[in-house]
């Protein structure tokens, strides 16, 4: 398979591979994909579209695993961190009353998106509520890793260049040390 091959299938089958994965993993795919769309292997406003509606698909099924679970297990469940049943009621009451704020960050810091998308079904946070805010968070969290993969698209041809200019650099800084370091043995 030649490499030209490989772009015919990307081009062709890229979103079909690339949108399943964002249902599990968004921001790193996104990333990904606005790298091809750079290359002009795949489009960026498709790519934009199918990036957010598989991401709200997978935090909409994270809501639906909360709401299906119970207050009572998740309590036994965090226990074996240390949390008691009163720390987790205090979390559910701040959930409730700032629970928009907690989605919203949850879901830009990306590491507590998992736990924060549970919890907003655990506490029953309303449906509609829940897929604005999720959608108001996902529009430039999408667009931002797109652009990160652009800009790394943009940089791609260059990086060749780059990197023999640093192991260039690197080489001869280490012959300069070598031989300052001889020379100096030698006078001593």
């Amino acid at each position: 398979m030649t490499q030209e091959d490989l772009y015919d299938l990307i081009r062709q089958y890229g979103l079909v591979v690339i949108t399943p994965i964002a249902v599990v993993e968004g921001p790193g795919i996104s990333v990904v994909a606005g790298f091809l769309a750079r290359l002009s292997l795949i489009g960026l406003p498709q790519a934009y579209v199918l990036l957010v509606l598989a991401d709200l698909i997978g935090d909409v099924a994270l809501y639906a695993i909360g709401r299906r679970g119970r207050i009572g297990r998740a309590v036994r469940m965090l226990s074996v961190f240390g949390l008691t049943r009163k720390h987790v009621g205090v979390a559910i009451l701040q959930f409730r009353a700032k629970g928009g704020r907690i989605l919203v960050l949850g879901k830009l810091t990306h590491s507590a998106g998992f736990a924060v998308l549970l919890a907003a079904g655990l506490v029953r946070m309303p449906f509609g509520r829940f897929v604005l805010l999720n959608t108001l968070a996902t529009l430039p969290k999408v667009a931002v890793f797109l652009g990160i993969g652009w800009v790394f698209g943009a940089v791609s041809g260059g990086i060749d260049t780059l990197l023999f200019g640093l192991s260039l650099g690197l080489a001869v800084l280490i012959c300069t040390a070598l031989a300052f370091y001889v020379l100096r043995k030698r006078a001593c």
